[in-house]
């Protein structure tokens, strides 16, 4: 698990370090959010051309993955704030279905090794690169910039901070800073999860099908959360998501001991909740602000999620080697504790 946790944490490092530059620049506000699209999409898939070497060092291949996710700063915030630009109303809606997508995409290596695409993994590369070039493509030329987009003239570099002084922004902030806290660590560690339960039962499982399984069923439930929230809105769908995934967080050492289809059945409904929230919370910040500072404020709350999560992991990563690993999602628990408690302060 040490190298897995270290390469996915420079994903996450690279990815903190671009979002931390995008917004202090207040680049998705101020320029055109489907060319950053596209010259990431492209930039991101280009950090993987290094990995094909066969004399590939560990420095090599944290350097890459840290490319990889800098580059990321310019999909995922810039993919929601050119939702935002597109959807005055329906925003929850439009976001599930791009996390959805996201959530996907973040199993599909998984569904690929399960298929022994593993054999050799510059298949997997391969394959994902191509996606991700086509995918900048199609946003960076099939994609108008969005009748609500407002851009900035100008730069304001104090900008990013002072929006943690507008009440509503900082409430849906900390909800999901809570949220991510637990999403990538429990992503981590559900193959982790899944092998601990093989050795405690003398069972086999499909690991990375199971993994795979896991964590898609959330494109599911981001899906059903966006419809849900055009009716019950954002800020219950987010409550719910959020309190549920907690409750499996507390629970999580009597799931080991739990007959194999309650324990399968437990991950995939935690795979669901753990990330349903995700789209709502981001609804929730994009509509707090200003419409010229969507794109910032997305960002921003991007960066600092993330940092979170690369803590939660190394925590996990180094409490695996020293403690129960029954007991291990237990340190996830504070997350969506913190997160439910401010979001529901009045």
């Amino acid at each position: 698990m040490a190298i897995s946790g270290h390469v996915l944490s420079a994903v996450q490092f690279g990815f903190i370090t671009g979002t931390f530059l995008f917004a202090i620049l207040l680049v998705a506000d101020r320029f055109s959010p489907s060319k950053i699209f596209l010259v990431c999409a492209l930039l991101g898939a280009a950090c993987n051309i290094p990995l094909f070497s066969e004399k590939l060092s560990v420095f090599g291949l944290l350097s890459a993955r840290f490319g990889t996710g800098f580059f990321l700063a310019g999909i995922y915030p810039v993919g929601m704030k050119i939702a935002a630009d597109h959807f005055q109303n329906g925003l929850g809606k439009a976001l599930g279905l791009l996390v959805g997508a996201l959530v996907l995409g973040t199993a599909s290596p998984y569904l690929l090794n399960a298929f022994d695409f593993s054999n050799n993994y510059t298949h997997v590369l391969l394959i994902t690169s191509a996606l991700a070039m086509l995918g900048g493509i199609v946003v960076g030329l099939g994609v108008a910039d969005g009748p609500y987009r407002k851009p900035l003239s100008k730069l304001q570099l104090n900008a990013a901070p002072q929006l943690f002084k507008i009440k509503a922004f900082k409430k849906a902030a900390i909800g999901y800073f809570g949220h991510m806290w637990e999403l990538y660590a429990f992503w981590v560690f559900v193959p982790f999860a899944l092998k601990i339960y093989e050795q405690l039962h003398s069972s086999e499982l499909l690991i990375d099908t199971w993994t795979f399984v896991s964590i898609a069923v959330g494109s599911v439930s981001c899906v059903l959360g966006g419809y849900l929230a055009a009716n019950y809105g954002s800020k219950k769908i987010a409550t719910v998501s959020l309190s549920v995934s907690g409750f499996f967080c507390l629970v999580s050492p009597l799931l080991f001991l739990a007959p194999l289809p309650i324990f399968l059945l437990s991950l995939l409904l935690w795979g669901m909740f753990v990330v349903a929230d995700s789209p709502q919370f981001s609804t929730l910040v994009a509509n707090a602000v200003p419409a010229e500072l969507k794109g910032t404020a997305l960002t921003m709350t991007n960066c600092i999620g993330f940092a979170l999560s690369i803590l939660s992991i190394q925590l996990l990563n180094f409490a695996s080697n020293i403690i129960n690993p029954t007991w291990l999602f237990l340190l996830l628990l504070p997350g969506p504790i913190t997160g439910i408690l401010y979001f529901r302060m009045k």
